[in-house]
């Protein structure tokens, strides 16, 4: 496919970080037997991956901003474009060797994402959206999920990290949903979680206390194929809350509904 200048500067990007990490997923399964344990290996893969990231994002377009898990926010003489980056989502996936991870990277104009990049170097899925132009997976066309009857839909959802976010508000809203719904899953890596959504892989997803890094590139990638994205507990944008749910239109309202419900 020919894809957009833009689109062919990230992708570009994407790959060459994706090298290194699968190169370091090699390395996890023969440090999983040390005393040390390999997570310090991964912090390092992790911001390896930035750099690479952060480099030829810089070279293609100088000026631009830069906000990245690892490095936190590098500013740009190019104040209306910012690149929102997570060299490795889902961090404990590749901790462990389980293949669920993938680069991240959204293109932020004037505080509005034009562009998404998902990679997962493990299994070379390549999710790519532009605002007005769809969204595909390894160059074919994305839609959601029809799906109408709620006890038709899987649903993927994230779970709290052990001391953080409000574990009894999750359990209230997981066994409200779980009532509801064919299957719940926990993948592990929001931006995959954002991008199966998009491809119809899973019927909706939501999850809170996410940083921008995490959504930028799945939030397009949904809206792109077809989909609705929102914060859970308002209209307003997921972006700047950190709280998101979508779906197609039905399941994303329906899970809405429920989630509020269950507050």
């Amino acid at each position: 496919m020919l894809y957009s200048a833009t689109i062919n500067v990230m992708v570009k990007a994407a790959r060459r970080a994706g090298r290194s990490l699968k190169r370091d997923l090699g390395e996890i399964e023969h440090l999983q037997v040390s005393l040390k344990g390999p997570a310090n290996f991964v912090s390092l893969a992790d911001k390896r991956a930035e750099e690479i990231l952060y480099q030829d994002l810089a070279k293609a377009r100088p000026g631009y901003g830069f906000i990245g898990e690892e490095g936190g926010t590098r500013e740009g003489s190019d104040k209306s474009h910012t690149w929102i980056v997570d060299p490795l989502d889902g961090t404990t996936n590749f901790l462990h060797g389980i293949p669920q991870f993938a680069i991240s990277i959204g293109l932020a104009r004037e505080g509005t994402v034009i562009a998404g990049v998902i990679y997962n170097p493990a299994n070379d899925e390549l999710y790519i959206a532009e605002r007005g132009k769809g969204a595909f997976l390894n160059d074919q066309r994305l839609r959601v999920a029809g799906r109408r009857q709620l006890n038709e839909c899987v649903v993927a959802c994230g779970l709290p990290h052990l001391g953080r976010g409000d574990h009894e508000e999750f359990r209230r809203e997981m066994t409200a949903i779980q009532d509801r719904v064919a299957g719940l899953r926990r993948f592990g890596a929001a931006s995959l979680d954002l991008a199966f959504v998009a491809a119809g892989r899973l019927d909706g997803y939501w999850e809170r206390n996410l940083s921008p890094w995490d959504i930028a590139a799945g939030q397009i990638m949904v809206r792109e194929a077809g989909g609705t994205v929102s914060d859970i507990d308002t209209p307003g944008d997921a972006l700047v809350t950190g709280h998101v749910v979508c779906g197609n239109e039905f399941v994303h309202g329906e899970l809405v509904k429920i989630l509020r419900k269950s507050a």
